[in-house]
């Protein structure tokens, strides 16, 4: 894949990046080892470069994984994006929700990115990845109880430091990426992004494209539902949490299937898979310079890493864009 600039950074990604969270277990119910390792391993063989992943990703086990699977490789060679900002060893910080380990251990996860815990969050991370810089430090979630002057000047350190490339935030709104801009050049804001989730083109994207930033989307697939694979009454494994999302109510997934066979015949004439059609869509909307699809097991990252190997003419895209215009969620 050739690789491109993520905004105004020196740092260079693939368009399509292997998206760490599901093979860290946490609220995917459960990922088997040996088939994560073979995953990013293959991600890296067959040209997606980019990994990214987070400390809470499996409470560590993510960046743990991503490290060991890359060992030996020259690091000039791959690209890390991680997070920090996400506490669950104290109580510090805004509380955010109850949760549960992969052991099933009750855990309290709270926002906190207070300076110190950025740094100490920072060499965990490098640690866990077994390197010596990330290219990529982004916030994974603001935190109402530290000023955001505090936890970007605590990156700018990082950054002078060498130990992170360029700096990133995740889920910020358009006014705490101005608060941000103040104090650190960003090179991107990683937000939920879909073709039944397009909330982000009324403000997030324009933002992006007027400062110079890439977006990084994430659940392009709406978490598996655009693939076309889940049916009404689709049975989910235990500890996953897609059960009780919106988009999985029995109407919802009904209508995302609608959705889905109005633009088949276009991923048929590609010889293309339904989920490569709607992330080879995603990589062509503005500022989207870096589309996470996660996989669990190698074979997905095979079928993921083709959905770059065809080319949609405008007229494709038209017809799939005024198709998902015409979804309507169900609430």
């Amino acid at each position: 894949m050739d690789l491109k600039k993520i905004g105004n950074s020196s740092v260079q990604v693939t368009p399509m990046a292997f998206g760490a969270w599901a093979v860290g277990g946490w609220m995917w119910g459960g990922a088997e080892e040996s088939a994560a390792l073979r995953a990013i391993r293959a991600s890296f063989d067959l040209g997606m470069t980019t990994i990214d992943t987070a400390p809470v990703y499996g409470f560590g086990r993510s960046e743990e994984l991503v490290g060991r699977a890359l060992q030996g490789i020259p690091r000039d060679q791959y690209q890390i994006l991680t997070k920090y900002g996400l506490n669950w060893e104290t109580a510090e910080g805004e509380f955010y929700f109850d949760t549960t380990d992969n052991n099933g251990k009750a855990l309290k996860v709270y926002r906190y990115a207070a300076a110190a815990k950025v740094i100490k969050e920072c060499e965990d991370s490098l640690r866990r990845l077994k390197t010596d810089y990330i290219d990529l430090l982004q916030i994974h979630w603001s935190d109402a109880t530290t000023p955001i002057e505090e936890t970007m000047r605590a990156v700018v350190k990082l950054i002078e430091q060498g130990k992170v490339r360029a700096a990133g935030v995740c889920n910020y709104s358009t006014t705490q990426v101005d608060e941000a801009l103040k104090v650190v050049k960003l090179a991107s804001n990683q937000v939920p992004y879909s073709m039944i989730n397009r909330g982000i083109e009324k403000d997030i994207v324009p933002q992006a494209l007027q400062k110079g930033m890439s977006i990084i989307p994430y659940s392009p697939l709406q978490r598996g539902l655009l693939s076309g694979k889940i049916k009404p009454g689709h049975k989910f494994g235990e500890g996953d949490t897609r059960e009780n999302n919106k988009f999985y109510t029995t109407e919802n997934i009904n209508r995302a299937n609608a959705l889905l066979e109005k633009i088949k015949p276009i991923a048929d004439g590609h010889n293309a898979s339904l989920s490569q059609l709607v992330i080879n869509w995603t990589t062509r909307q503005p500022a989207m310079d870096c589309v996470l699809v996660g996989a669990r097991d190698e074979q997905q990252v095979k079928e993921n890493v083709k959905a770059l190997d065809f080319k949609l003419s405008d007229e494709e895209l038209k017809k799939i864009t005024q198709a998902a215009n015409e979804f309507m969620l169900a609430e």
